[in-house]
Protein backbone atom coordinates (compact mmCIF):
# COMPACT_ATOMS: atom_id res chain seq x y z
CA UNK A 1 0.00 0.00 0.00
CA UNK A 2 1.63 3.34 -1.26
CA UNK A 3 1.50 6.71 1.11
CA UNK A 4 -1.68 8.65 -0.92
CA UNK A 5 -4.12 5.13 -0.36
CA UNK A 6 -3.05 5.31 3.26
CA UNK A 7 -3.80 8.82 3.68
CA UNK A 8 -7.03 8.87 1.74
CA UNK A 9 -8.29 5.88 4.15
CA UNK A 10 -6.89 8.24 7.31
CA UNK A 11 -8.80 11.26 6.40
CA UNK A 12 -11.96 8.70 5.19
CA UNK A 13 -11.73 7.69 9.04
CA UNK A 14 -11.49 10.65 10.00
CA UNK A 15 -14.68 12.34 8.42
CA UNK A 16 -16.53 9.30 9.83
CA UNK A 17 -15.95 9.20 13.19
CA UNK A 18 -16.57 13.77 13.44
CA UNK A 19 -19.60 12.99 11.20
CA UNK A 20 -20.59 9.87 14.15
CA UNK A 21 -19.57 12.55 16.76
CA UNK A 22 -21.74 15.30 15.49
CA UNK A 23 -24.81 12.93 15.18
CA UNK A 24 -24.70 11.55 18.63
CA UNK A 25 -24.20 14.83 20.07
CA UNK A 26 -27.33 16.06 17.91
CA UNK A 27 -29.29 12.90 19.10
CA UNK A 28 -28.43 13.38 22.67
CA UNK A 29 -31.15 15.24 25.28
CA UNK A 30 -29.82 18.72 27.12
CA UNK A 31 -29.92 17.67 30.99
CA UNK A 32 -30.31 21.35 31.73
CA UNK A 33 -33.34 20.97 29.83
CA UNK A 34 -35.26 18.18 31.74
CA UNK A 35 -35.02 20.20 35.49
CA UNK A 36 -34.44 23.54 35.64
CA UNK A 37 -31.74 24.36 38.26
CA UNK A 38 -32.71 27.23 40.46
CA UNK A 39 -30.14 29.70 39.69
CA UNK A 40 -29.16 32.47 42.15
CA UNK A 41 -28.33 35.95 41.03
CA UNK A 42 -24.65 36.07 41.51
CA UNK A 43 -25.19 39.53 43.54
CA UNK A 44 -27.69 37.81 46.49
CA UNK A 45 -24.44 37.79 48.81
CA UNK A 46 -22.59 40.46 47.76
CA UNK A 47 -24.57 43.74 47.67
CA UNK A 48 -21.10 44.96 45.28
CA UNK A 49 -21.75 42.15 43.08
CA UNK A 50 -25.76 43.34 42.67
CA UNK A 51 -24.32 46.68 42.29
CA UNK A 52 -22.04 46.00 39.57
CA UNK A 53 -25.11 43.84 37.93
CA UNK A 54 -27.33 46.65 38.48
CA UNK A 55 -24.81 48.79 35.96
CA UNK A 56 -24.07 46.42 33.49
CA UNK A 57 -27.83 46.22 32.61
CA UNK A 58 -28.57 49.73 32.61
CA UNK A 59 -25.74 50.40 29.81
CA UNK A 60 -24.31 53.31 29.11
CA UNK A 61 -26.23 55.47 31.27
CA UNK A 62 -23.73 53.46 33.89
CA UNK A 63 -21.06 55.95 33.43
CA UNK A 64 -22.87 58.41 34.51
CA UNK A 65 -24.35 57.00 37.73
CA UNK A 66 -22.73 58.03 40.69
CA UNK A 67 -23.20 54.56 42.37
CA UNK A 68 -21.96 52.30 39.34
CA UNK A 69 -18.82 54.73 39.61
CA UNK A 70 -18.16 54.09 43.23
CA UNK A 71 -18.54 50.08 42.77
CA UNK A 72 -16.58 49.86 39.65
CA UNK A 73 -13.68 51.86 41.90
CA UNK A 74 -14.67 49.32 44.46
CA UNK A 75 -14.25 46.35 41.88
CA UNK A 76 -10.86 47.60 40.84
CA UNK A 77 -9.78 48.44 44.53
CA UNK A 78 -10.27 44.59 45.10
CA UNK A 79 -9.32 43.39 42.13
CA UNK A 80 -5.86 45.05 42.43
CA UNK A 81 -5.95 44.01 46.37
CA UNK A 82 -5.41 47.64 47.08
CA UNK A 83 -5.99 48.19 50.91
CA UNK A 84 -9.15 50.10 51.83
CA UNK A 85 -9.27 53.76 52.55
CA UNK A 86 -9.01 54.41 55.69
CA UNK A 87 -11.16 58.15 55.64
CA UNK A 88 -11.37 60.39 52.71
CA UNK A 89 -8.80 63.32 52.92
CA UNK A 90 -9.92 66.90 53.40
CA UNK A 91 -10.51 68.97 51.02
CA UNK A 92 -7.75 71.59 49.97
CA UNK A 93 -8.81 75.06 49.37
CA UNK A 94 -8.11 76.47 45.91
CA UNK A 95 -4.39 78.00 45.90
CA UNK A 96 -3.89 81.30 43.93
CA UNK A 97 -1.29 79.99 40.77
CA UNK A 98 0.71 83.35 41.49
CA UNK A 99 0.07 84.62 44.82
CA UNK A 100 1.98 87.68 44.43
CA UNK A 101 0.26 89.53 41.96
CA UNK A 102 -2.77 92.16 42.85
CA UNK A 103 -6.17 90.85 43.61
CA UNK A 104 -7.76 93.10 40.56
CA UNK A 105 -5.42 90.58 38.08
CA UNK A 106 -7.14 87.81 40.09
CA UNK A 107 -9.07 85.84 37.14
CA UNK A 108 -11.61 83.91 40.39
CA UNK A 109 -12.95 87.45 41.18
CA UNK A 110 -13.03 88.96 37.16
CA UNK A 111 -16.02 90.94 39.02
CA UNK A 112 -13.63 93.09 41.74
CA UNK A 113 -13.14 96.71 40.53
CA UNK A 114 -9.90 97.11 39.14
CA UNK A 115 -7.54 98.79 41.49
CA UNK A 116 -5.02 101.94 40.07
CA UNK A 117 -1.84 100.83 39.16
CA UNK A 118 1.35 102.12 41.78
CA UNK A 119 4.07 103.75 39.74
CA UNK A 120 6.20 100.32 39.85
CA UNK A 121 3.59 98.64 38.38
CA UNK A 122 3.28 101.59 34.88
CA UNK A 123 6.07 100.19 32.46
Amino acid sequence: MDGKTLARIGAIVFVAVAITAAAIEMNRKDMSSDAPVAQSRPGAADPLAAELLRCSEIGEAGTRDPGCLKAWSENRRRFLRQPAPTSSPAPVAPTMLFPSAPASVDPVHKDAAPTEPTPTEVR
